[in-house]
């Protein structure tokens, strides 16, 4: 029998995002804290012979190389005769920024820049993730697996959703059950339940690391097959289903009772709260005419410059270029490196700070009347778009900035993310912060009747009342993001 075989050739276009190297280092030095950021500093200081402390020069005095950068924030020269990427000899010949960011694996990276003697919740997941058997694509899988955690340590979003997002905003495509593999490796991780995507999986992924025994089972068949019941405290139902004794239900209970449902807000008490200072990035200030002054916390971070006795000689191997030998040839490419490993570092924070100012300025803008009053009440309704596009900047940036950063204010200190919450319109037409219904809602339980507490229901129709026309459903769930329980557990 023959047989036929043909190759088919199919063309398709796909778009993709990729970042440069000098993107990626400003990046990184976006996401730093300020205190990692001075130590990163002076790392860089410490490593690189191009670069010292004090400010650049205005101008450049008359026959001096003028090292400027182009658009895309590569150093350049006046000399037609200036090294490009290709002149390099070898891979090892290329500054160091210019390729780390890309090829170094996630250890390397670790590595490079220092952090301070207490580690945040993040650090602590990702110092478990390079331990990891990962590929690089895995890895950065991961870092945004973790960095999507809440406070909590659980992953609210659907893997749909975050596929969608690192498509748009990370240029990297992946799928659903791709992101699912590497969300099973980090449930692995300590504390345990971490990386659940509800409270039944988060007490299963406990429950799970016991060992096996009888009780463990049924512990597992309670939250496995009743979580609904066991949450609203109905035990005939699951004697009924799972066909147990109520000693034994008693036994599991007093186990499941002992689980975390929080175990990233664990963590964090234990890491961040207790032991880790909080140092602002910006602070804002009310001056005599009311006006409000914003500054970047920069105290002890140095301001930046290209080591004048490097671009000298920089500048005199490349007018003698002609005739070099390979002494002199080696002595450039190094100048070359260590200059522009100097001026891209250079650029990145001065960067960095331009981006800090746009966007915490963008937020005082939208959320002025709390930074002059100091009232919770008077935060409007804001999100990351928002902000954005009154800083002109992509959403994933100001998320960036707004995940690690910290203001002082006259009122005092708060994370930058207090300052974001979703908009609800009353009847009236008036815009409310959700966080103002969370306010309202907490003082209906906080003042209710112990002995008859309000049922979801009943809270929707207190704030009806109130003029906010919110679904019972509605009223659930911020109910259970304030962390309270159901009625018949709040007796």
């Amino acid at each position: 029998m023959a047989i036929n075989s043909r190759q088919i050739q199919n063309q398709a276009q796909q778009q993709t995002l990729t970042l440069s190297p000098q993107q990626i280092l400003a990046v990184k030095l976006l996401e730093l804290p300020t205190v990692e950021l001075e130590e990163r500093v002076h790392a860089e200081l410490l490593d690189n012979p191009a670069l010292e402390e004090g400010k650049e020069p205005a101008e450049e005095p008359d026959g001096e190389t003028d090292y400027n950068t182009d658009e895309d924030g590569e150093p350049i020269t006046d000399s037609a005769d200036d090294l490009a990427l290709g002149d390099y000899r070898t891979e090892d010949d290329i500054p160091d920024y210019k390729l780390r960011e890309n090829n170094r694996s996630a250890d390397e990276r670790a590595e490079e820049i220092p952090f301070s003697d207490t580690v945040s919740f993040y650090e602590t997941l990702k110092e478990q993730l390079d331990m990891q058997d990962l590929t690089p694509k895995e890895k950065q899988l991961g870092e945004y697996l973790i960095g999507s955690l809440d406070d909590d340590g659980l992953l609210r979003k659907s893997l749909d959703t975050l596929t969608d997002e690192l498509a748009i905003y990370q240029g990297i495509s992946t799928t659903p059950d791709e992101l699912e593999r590497v969300l099973s490796v980090i449930q692995e991780f300590d504390p345990a339940g971490i990386g659940a995507r509800s409270l039944q999986e988060c007490l299963l992924l406990q429950i799970g690391r016991k060992e096996d025994s009888p009780l463990k089972q049924t512990e597992l068949d309670i939250i496995g097959k009743c979580c609904d019941d066991f949450t609203r405290k109905n035990k005939d139902k699951i004697l009924q289903k799972l066909g147990i004794t109520d000693e034994e239900y008693q036994q599991a209970v007093a186990e499941l009772t002992k689980l975390n449902p929080r175990p990233g807000s664990s963590l964090g008490e234990a890491i961040g709260k207790n032991l880790q200072q909080i140092v602002p990035d910006f602070t804002v200030e009310t001056d005599d005419d009311g006006t409000l002054s914003l500054s970047l916390n920069s105290r002890n971070v140095p301001e930046l410059r290209l080591s004048r006795t490097f671009t000298e000689l920089l500048d005199e191997h490349t007018r003698n270029r002609a005739n070099q030998s390979r002494e002199s040839r080696d002595a450039l490419l190094f100048l070359k490196q260590k200059v522009d490993a100097a001026q891209g570092f250079i650029n990145a924070v001065k960067q960095r700070q331009q981006t800090l100012m746009s966007t915490m300025q963008a937020i005082i803008d939208l959320q002025r009347p709390f930074f002059e009053e100091g009232d919770e009440s008077l935060l409007r309704p804001m999100i990351l778009k928002d902000v954005a596009e009154r800083a002109r900047l992509d959403i994933s940036t100001v998320s960036r900035v707004s995940n690690s950063k910290y203001v002082q204010t006259d009122f005092g200190v708060f994370p930058l993310k207090f300052f974001f919450s979703d908009g609800y319109t009353t009847e009236s037409g008036e815009e409310l912060s959700v966080r103002e219904i969370k306010r309202i809602l907490k003082e209906f339980v906080d003042h209710e009747n112990k002995e008859q507490p309000y049922t979801d229901d009943e809270l929707a129709d207190l704030l009806k009342e109130k003029g906010y026309p919110i679904a019972r459903r509605t009223v659930a769930k911020y109910r259970q993001q304030l962390g309270i329980p159901v009625a018949r557990m709040r007796r």
